[in-house]
């Protein structure tokens, strides 16, 4: 599994001239830079769709959607980002526009208007997609409930434009609630994705998330699993998120990602600029730790279709 360990080869004569907290962090960051630069990954041809989903707010969801998406993309996987937040956030951070008359992820739920009408390609990368949120999309939750086949129509519309536009990976960006808008991209993905922060209550509420991912098992779709868990606003300063990373990896020792997401100026910076912090800026620490993360997702992913042809 890919990750880079902290380096402990500081030293008073490395190459930043003294062994400090901060020159062992940027030595530390440039031999993951280095580490980074050598990984190559293969994408298997079977699309992966992920719910990026939790029900709590401000944990970083939108955030991880994108600049995971931007980093597989880097990869070479092409990527859909389905942005299932009325919010919009993420369409924002894809310099994708989703003003009130763009055609929009409501359009498709609500009058079955085809999943390649809306898609758009991010300025970032002709890899990175973007079927856009608009301000429509905060009343489907109601309009949904009088829907034929409610649960289901994110689904069918994603099976047929996939039919005829593979791509490798999708990301549906759910909103933080667990309304028919979650329902719908837990029917329509195969894996769920929760982003957790490093903080206190962190696991408040996962319990229920996970009784409805069970629900949607039984009811509405067998195959979909809960495979990650990303850390995130992860401060490795403190004792208390390091508490919180030893809780989650002993609750989930085979779902957490090796790789996790600091607390970053620069991540928190790049949506005001339209963009991820890949594009933004891709050697900070920020967008290492989610390059790691893409990388050990995408290995993931290999070694479960290795798995299945064996």
């Amino acid at each position: 599994m890919f990750h880079v360990k902290p380096s402990d080869s500081a030293s008073p004569n490395n190459d930043f001239g003294m062994d400090t907290p901060l020159a062992r962090e940027l030595a530390d960051l440039s031999s993951r830079r280095k580490a980074l630069s050598g990984v190559t990954v293969r994408f298997s041809g079977e699309p992966r769709i992920f719910a990026m989903s939790n029900q709590k707010g401000g944990v970083g969801k939108t955030t991880s959607a994108v600049n995971l998406a931007s980093a597989l993309a880097e990869l070479g996987a092409k990527v859909l980002v389905v942005d299932l937040d009325p919010q919009g956030n993420a369409s924002t951070a894809l310099s994708i526009p989703h003003t009130a008359d763009v055609r929009s992820i409501y359009d498709v739920l609500i009058d079955e208007m085809p999943f390649a009408d809306i898609v758009q390609v991010s300025p970032e990368s002709s890899n990175l997609l973007c079927a856009p949120s608009t301000i429509h999309l905060a009343g489907a939750e109601i309009e949904l409930v009088s829907q034929v086949a409610r649960e289901f129509r994110l689904r069918r519309a994603l099976e047929a434009y996939l039919a005829e536009h593979p791509v490798d990976v999708v990301i549906i960006d759910c909103p933080p609630s667990l309304g028919l808008l979650t329902i719908n991209a837990f029917t329509a993905a195969s894996e769920v994705l929760i982003p957790i922060q490093a903080e206190y209550y962190a696991l408040e509420g996962l319990s229920q998330l996970l009784g409805n991912i069970q629900m949607i098992q039984k009811h509405l779709n067998p195959q979909l699993r809960l495979t990650t868990i990303l850390l995130t606003m992860f401060d490795a300063r403190t004792r208390l998120s390091q508490q919180v990373a030893e809780e989650v990896r002993a609750h989930f020792p085979d779902l957490v990602l090796e790789a996790v997401i600091p607390r970053s100026v620069r991540v928190s910076e790049a949506p005001s600029f339209g963009q991820t912090v890949i594009a933004y800026d891709g050697n900070s620490a920020g967008a290492v730790a989610y390059r790691e993360a893409a990388v050990e997702i995408a290995q993931r992913g290999e070694q479960s279709s290795q798995n299945k042809e064996q």
